[in-house]
């Protein structure tokens, strides 16, 4: 009998699965242990191992495909093994799930569910979020969409509650082909792993926070000598990979630690205050955003906070993060200081109520007396959420931050 390969569990907090990519194909020999394909959650990147030896007989899910966990994906057994009634199973269910998505009568939806104290009309945001869904186009419109290269996205959907039907997208191309010849060749790149995750992220945290950013500044002599300190033959053993981005997340942390109401989620009706500080830090990946958490930072010495975080950047730049790794943050620090960014408004992580960005380091005139003096000054942009947090305690964290890179000596001294 032929074996199911399913999707894989990666981590406690993903429920599925997108597969980028087939590296076996139908009637391929198998080994136990052979990769079949590359899938990604919305955070990392992996391989999947055939469970069994045979022949790849069926694939289940195309490329691009969104599967649940510990669903089936691939069929290995012996050449020739007969599937059919399989492959029966899984066609109903697949029109079962596809014609329960679609549009039913009233009474056919009442007839499923419990009934309502009241019957209450249907909104225009009701019908919005309808055609909004993943049901919003019918499977002919999309593909025809595919096939001429229109956006679904810029369509207006003449079907029930505004569902976007083949006609839509024929009657979009005079359109579609016009604006192609005003701007010239381009390529569409479709949103997915990633990228689609970031961008519905983002959006649904602008649109559902009140979100303020506090600019300010704090003298970085202090921070800049610490770090020469740290390159000297004598000390360059124990703190020579120790970066001014570890040492300023050190310090985000103990100021953090006087402002719970900053290290917290805002759940729409009540604010949750952590204990512990579990730091997420943005990073740079060749797939895009990624941001690892430090768990129980403030509870970590600078070294130990330090060698975390690289060993955390490191796993997401080369795609082995664990996915629990990247969940779970109470406060997170992005840092753009490297690219020359003088200030900018990071977007909250939500449930976060904050998030600091760290700017570059740029001279600033300080008046001392009758004369004017540069200092190298550090950027700090705190946005957070003024559902949460008020303005005054968000400044107050700002400026006590401000006062621990000031005089980040005692502060170390005062964690050793």
């Amino acid at each position: 009998m032929a074996a199911e390969i399913l999707m894989p569990r990666q981590g406690q907090s993903v429920e599925s699965c997108i597969i980028i990519e087939w590296r076996k194909q139908e009637g391929d020999a198998i080994a136990e242990g052979d990769i079949l394909c590359e899938v990604e959650t919305d955070k990392a990147t992996f391989e999947v191992e055939s469970t069994a030896a045979g022949t790849l007989l069926s694939i289940l899910h195309p490329a691009d495909a969104d599967v649940e966990v510990l669903k089936p994906i691939a069929l290995v057994g012996k050449p020739g093994e007969d599937i059919s009634a399989w492959n029966t199973t899984s066609s109903t269910e697949s029109d079962s799930a596809i014609k329960d998505s679609e549009p039913k009568p009233a009474a056919t939806a009442q007839s499923s569910a419990p009934p309502a104290p009241v019957s209450q009309p249907v909104s225009t945001a009701s019908l919005a979020s309808i055609s909004n869904n993943e049901f919003g186009h019918s499977p002919r419109a999309r593909s025809k969409a595919t096939e001429l290269g229109i956006d679904l996205h810029v369509i207006q959907g003449s079907g029930p509650h505004g569902r976007i039907i083949e006609r839509d997208v024929l009657n979009a191309e005079p359109q579609a082909s016009l604006n192609s010849a005003t701007l010239g060749e381009s390529t569409t790149i479709p949103a997915k792993g990633i990228r689609k995750v970031v961008a519905s992220r983002m959006l649904q945290s602008l649109q559902n926070t009140a979100q303020l950013t506090l600019n300010s500044s704090a003298d970085a002599r202090s921070l800049l000598r610490f770090r020469q300190l740290c390159k000297q033959p004598e000390r360059v053993e124990k703190f020579g990979k120790v970066s001014i981005n570890d040492v300023l997340l050190f310090a985000t942390v103990k100021a953090l630690g006087d402002f719970p109401e900053l290290n917290a989620h805002w759940l729409g009706d009540r604010c949750v205050q952590f204990h512990n500080i579990h730091l997420g830090f943005a990073v740079d990946t060749p797939r895009g955003l990624m941001v690892p958490v430090i768990r129980n930072a403030n509870t970590r010495t600078l070294l130990d906070l330090s060698a975390e975080a690289k060993r955390l950047a490191s796993a997401c730049i080369e795609g082995t993060i664990d996915p629990d790794d990247l969940t779970g943050g109470t406060f997170t620090v992005t840092n753009l200081g490297a690219m020359g960014i003088e200030s900018f408004t990071p977007v909250l992580n939500a449930p976060e109520v904050a998030i600091l960005g760290v700017c570059a380091i740029q001279p600033k005139p300080v008046i001392s007396g009758s004369s004017t003096e540069f200092i190298p000054h550090i950027g700090l942009s705190l946005t957070f959420d003024h559902c949460a947090a008020d303005g005054a305690p968000a400044a107050r964290f700002l400026a006590h931050l401000r006062e621990k890179i000031n005089q980040l000596e005692l502060t170390l001294l005062e964690n050793l």
